[in-house]
């Protein structure tokens, strides 16, 4: 990896003050990582925008939706002119005028025709849909691609976040390796709701993308404990949080 310019030094000069952060080139790492972003909404917005501000080198952003007046409370990244206009495209040219570091393109959004040559081009993908049919085609993608995704959700007054796929301190040898994935935690999408059937507090989905763009960070920069074998959840109502441990299966590496 090169190292970082003198502009780059300058913008990403805060981070780099956070030693584990400096430490064995996270910024590089960051800025050699490509994510897919699927869903430019609530969640996808605020990931999309912090990972662009913090320096990841290539984001492409899924979404077949376009803007509604009654996303405005809480997808903050639009505003009232974008009415009508593509979530995609508006959530791609925020995040490039805030940092023009980073490449950044759209893409239809993620169905189980188009998953797994969405997934197989990117290092991390990040599941920030309501959609439970692109939710669960993601997810199978990812495990045929044995590639980490960041999961969130928020709805009503409940925020979620994990991380799934291969266990990252996992061997790379023959021997079992832990897995988790959406399915092992959440076998079929009965009782789900979306937004717009449950509703949803306004900053809470602000809340969950911060965390899942935190974990994306983690992820790859290659710091701290992320949220891999656990589930964190919010309570926005009595503002409780509860970090819960899941099971991984085993399958073997080959």
């Amino acid at each position: 990896m090169s190292p970082l310019s003198r502009a780059e030094l300058r913008r990403y000069s805060r981070p780099l003050l956070v030693p584990e952060w400096q430490e064995g080139g996270a910024q590089e790492r960051l800025r050699a990582a490509s994510v897919l972003v699927v869903g430019a909404g609530g969640l996808g917005g605020p990931v999309a925008t912090q990972l662009a501000g913090a320096g990841v080198g290539s984001l492409v952003i899924a979404d077949g939706d376009t803007v509604d007046v009654s996303n405005l409370h809480r997808q903050t990244h639009f505003e009232f002119a974008d009415v009508g206009r593509s979530k995609a495209e508006v959530t791609a040219a925020r995040a490039q005028a805030i940092n023009p570091f980073v490449r950044v393109e759209t893409a239809p959004m993620l169905t189980a025709e188009n998953a797994d040559a969405l997934v197989s081009d990117v290092d991390l993908v990040i599941d920030a849909t309501d959609n439970f049919e692109a939710r669960y085609a993601m997810a199978d993608a990812c495990e045929r691609a044995q590639k980490t995704s960041v999961w969130g959700a928020a709805s009503g007054t409940t925020g979620m976040v994990s991380v799934f796929g291969p266990d990252p301190a996992g061997s790379e040898t023959q021997l079992p390796q832990a897995v988790l994935g959406l399915r092992d935690v959440f076998p079929v999408p009965e009782g789900a709701e979306s937004c717009a059937e449950a509703g949803v507090l306004g900053p809470l989905p602000s809340i969950v993308g911060a965390m899942m763009a935190l974990e994306a960070l983690k992820v790859l920069g290659g710091v701290g404990q992320t949220l891999w074998g656990r589930i964190w959840t919010f309570d926005a109502l009595s503002a409780e949080v509860r970090v819960l441990k899941l099971r991984p299966r085993f399958s073997v590496v080959r």
